[in-house]
């Protein structure tokens, strides 16, 4: 792509929803029978620790009943093939992008598969359940909880995504609803540094009038099109 060297690229739960993982959202979303307030919270948490270290154990547990989308294997090709600057920032706590094989991501939202001691702010992969009370390793503190950030505390990562996004030339925003910040606000972020910014997305999101081109549909058909336009004209 003409003048397009540094990429970053915001996915969302609509890029894994067609692997069969739950959005958040209406009719079946992860959040139909609770409250936000009762599964994603530093209040929850203390109010009612194995009810909220339930609900990430069966999410945990259910990932190994899926596999990569069309949308993962094309953005792990991006990052094999994209010779400029590239980081893959996703809101997903799945790890559908790694085993797809993309390399240059992070995970702002925290991931499934990794504890955290909230005592000494120890992390370590993690892939069985997890029970209130388990003991940390590294302090001996009965304190590890989801490795995930609830409403209210800081995502991940921020400084290297705000310098990335300064850096950038292009924006891309794949399946997210425009409505959970910060990372909502990355587009306007991108488009202060003057990045092209592209939305593709099932259908506009709450913040798809700040986007230069909006291409909707679902992200297994979008995504990997998209791929192949850039890597044809890189």
């Amino acid at each position: 792509m003409i003048g397009i060297r540094n990429i970053v690229i915001l996915t969302g739960a609509g890029v894994s929803a067609e692997s069969g993982i739950a959005t958040f959202r209406g009719p079946g979303g992860l959040w139909e029978g609770h409250r936000v307030e009762d599964v994603c919270t530093p209040e929850a948490l203390a109010d009612d620790p194995a009810l909220v270290h339930r609900f990430y154990d069966l999410r945990r547990a259910a990932l190994a009943g899926v596999v990569p989308n069309a949308a993962h294997d094309a953005l792990a090709r991006l990052d094999r093939g994209w010779r400029g600057e590239l980081l893959i920032v996703t809101q997903n706590v799945d790890d559908l992008h790694e085993r797809a094989g993309a390399v240059r991501m992070l995970h702002m939202h925290g991931e499934l598969n990794s504890a955290l001691c909230a005592a000494c702010g120890t992390r370590r992969a993690w892939r069985e359940a997890l029970p209130p009370g388990t003991r940390c390793d590294a302090c001996g503190a009965e304190a590890l909880r989801p490795d995930i950030v609830f409403f209210g505390e800081m995502p991940y990562h921020m400084t290297r995504i705000d310098a990335a996004l300064a850096a950038a030339d292009l924006f891309v925003s794949i399946g997210t609803s425009g409505a959970v910040y910060p990372a909502a606000g990355f587009v306007q972020t991108a488009r202060a540094y003057g990045a092209a910014t592209l939305e593709l997305n099932l259908e506009p999101s709450a913040g798809s009038a700040w986007f230069d081109e909006t291409r909707l549909g679902a992200a297994g058909a979008l995504v990997p099109a998209w791929v192949d336009e850039v890597l044809g004209a890189g």
